[in-house]
C-alpha cells in the first residue's frame, strides 16, 4: 500500500520528518498484518476482533479519561525534548493509535473465507489509517473533505501500489506566493511520475492535438470538448523539475496521461509524455506494482523538496489548545 505523504493543503506527519515516517509506517503495517494473519490461521479472529453492538462499540471508542490524560501528559513531557526522546514520544502515540479501535479498527462485517478476503478488508481499513496520517500530526489536524474517503482514484494509488511509493494527491504548491494545485505525483524509488487523469465513460475515446482542447467521443454521447491534459501534466512537470533542481535531487521525472477505461488517439504525442490508456495501461501497471526496490535516499530527498513548497492549513488539536490556555 503506497504512502500518502500529502493531500491538498492538509497537514501531514510526513512533513515533520520524511526520513522517519515511511519506515515506521511499513513496520506498523507488517506487525498488524502478521498479528491478523496468525489469528486467522488459528481460528481466533472472532475472539480478537469480535462483532459488537453499536452501543458496545461506542463505549469502546471512548478512551478512559484518566488513561488518556496520563498518555498526553507523558507525551508532552517528552515532546519538548529533542532527538531520541522525541522519537519515543511519537512512537508512544503511534502505538496508542494502532490499538485505538476508533482510529485503526480491525472489525469485520463478515468472516473472511480466505486470506485474500482478509487482506482486502485489512487494506480497506489501512486506507483510513493513511488518511489520518495524511491529515494530522501529534499536535495539529486538518479537516478532511469527506469526498476523499470515497475517492476511487486516491484509493487506486494507495491500495494498488507498493509501500515504497510515496504519493502526493492534488497537492497545492506555493510558488511566488501564488497557490497552484496539481494532479498526482508519485515518487517511486527510481523516478517521479507526474500523472494527469483523462477519464470519462467506459470506452470513451479522446482525440489529441496541440490545441487547447481535445475531443471526447463516445458511442452513446455527443462529442465534447475537454481541456488538453498536456497543459496540466507539463505544468506539474515544470514545478517538480524546478524544485528538484533547487534541492539538487537527481531522479528522472516522467509525465503521463492516464485513461484506465478509455482510449487516447494522439500519434503526435511529445516524446517526453507517456500515454496510458486501455491498451497500454495494464503493462505499465504491472511493471510499477512489481517494483521491488527499497525506499532510496534520493526518493526521500525528492519528497522533502516537494513538501517544503506545499501549502498547509491546519489547527491545533483540542487537547493541546486546552492545555495551552491553561499555560501548561
Amino acid at each position: 500500500m503506497a504512502q500518502l505523504i500529502k493531500m491538498q493543503d492538509y497537514i501531514s506527519r510526513y512533513e515533520q520528518d520524511i526520513y522517519r515516517y515511511p519506515t515506521q509506517y511499513a513496520r506498523l503495517k507488517k506487525q498488524q498484518w502478521d498479528k491478523l494473519k496468525a489469528a486467522f490461521h488459528a481460528g481466533e479472529l472472532d475472539r480478537l476482533y469480535s462483532e459488537q453492538s453499536v452501543e458496545d462499540t461506542q463505549v469502546k471508542m471512548e478512551p478512559d479519561q484518566d488513561e488518556s490524560k496520563g498518555l498526553m501528559k507523558k507525551v508532552k513531557g517528552i515532546f519538548h525534548r529533542t532527538g531520541k526522546q522525541e522519537t519515543e514520544a511519537e512512537e508512544l502515540v503511534m502505538a496508542n493509535e494502532v490499538e485505538n479501535p476508533n482510529i485503526f479498527s480491525l472489525r469485520f462485517p463478515f468472516h473472511p473465507a480466505n486470506l485474500d478476503e482478509l487482506k482486502q478488508n485489512y487494506l480497506n481499513q489501512l486506507l483510513r489509517f493513511q488518511m489520518k496520517w495524511g491529515s494530522s500530526t501529534l499536535r495539529e489536524k486538518s479537516f478532511v473533505d469527506r469526498s476523499f474517503f470515497l475517492d476511487e482514484r486516491l484509493r487506486f494509488f494507495l491500495q494498488r501500489f507498493p509501500d515504497t511509493f510515496l504519493v502526493l494527491y492534488k497537492p497545492i504548491f506555493l510558488l511566488k506566493n501564488a497557490p497552484v494545485e496539481v494532479d498526482v505525483i508519485v515518487l517511486t524509488p527510481v523516478d517521479a511520475w507526474c500523472i494527469t487523469f483523462l477519464e470519462a465513460e467506459e470506452d470513451a475515446a479522446f482525440i489529441g492535438s496541440g490545441d487547447r482542447f481535445w475531443t471526447r467521443r463516445h458511442h452513446s454521447h455527443p462529442d465534447k470538448k475537454v481541456l488538453n491534459p498536456l497543459l496540466s501534466a507539463n505544468r506539474m512537470g515544470n514545478i517538480v523539475s524546478q524544485l528538484f533542481s533547487l534541492y539538487e535531487v537527481n531522479i528522472p521525472i516522467k509525465k503521463a496521461i492516464l485513461s484506465r477505461n478509455g482510449y487516447v488517439d494522439y500519434p503526435e504525442a511529445p516524446y517526453d509524455m507517456t500515454v496510458l490508456d486501455k491498451r497500454t495501461f495494464p503493462e505499465w501497471f504491472e511493471r510499477m506494482r512489481n517494483t521491488s526496490s527499497p525506499i532510496k535516499a534520493q526518493q526521500l530527498k525528492a519528497a522533502q523538496a516537494l513538501l517544503e513548497y506545499c501549502q498547509t492549513t491546519s489547527s491545533m488539536r483540542s487537547e493541546w489548545v486546552a492545555d495551552e490556555l491553561k499555560g501548561e
